[in-house]
Parts: C-alpha cells; structure tokens; sequence
C-alpha cells in the first residue's frame, strides 16, 4: 500500500481534490466525496500506470501584498 497527497479546493458546488506526486484529480460534492473519488481514480491509473518512483511534495503557506 502506498501513501498519496490529496490537495482540495472548493469550486463553485463541488470540492476538486488533486493528488500531485501522480497527477490525478477527481470531484465531489463533500470533501470526503471528492477524496473517495481522487482515490478511486487513482488506483485505477495506478493499474494502467504504475508508479516507479513518487515524491513527497512539500506544503507550505505564504503570504502576499494586498494591492489597492
């Protein structure tokens, strides 16, 4: 078993989860939804592409100036 990324963002209704060491994306209409379905996906790209190699991204924050 393998350990994955999943980055969510809200879009208009639905939440878009991403998983970025793979590159798979999915949606749903919770976050729990949206997480479910990137995993999912993921496994079944994993099946017709195996990974050879993943990295761990790195997540941070930062900040930027307000413009007036």
């Amino acid at each position: 078993m393998q350990t994955f990324t999943a980055v969510v963002h809200k879009e208009d209704d639905l939440y878009v989860a991403e998983c970025p060491e793979i590159g798979t994306v999915s949606q749903g209409d919770s976050i729990e939804e949206a997480i479910s379905n990137l995993q999912e996906a993921t496994e079944l790209y994993l099946e017709e592409f195996p990974a050879k190699q993943t990295f761990r991204p790195i997540l941070t924050t930062f900040e930027v100036g307000a413009h007036a």
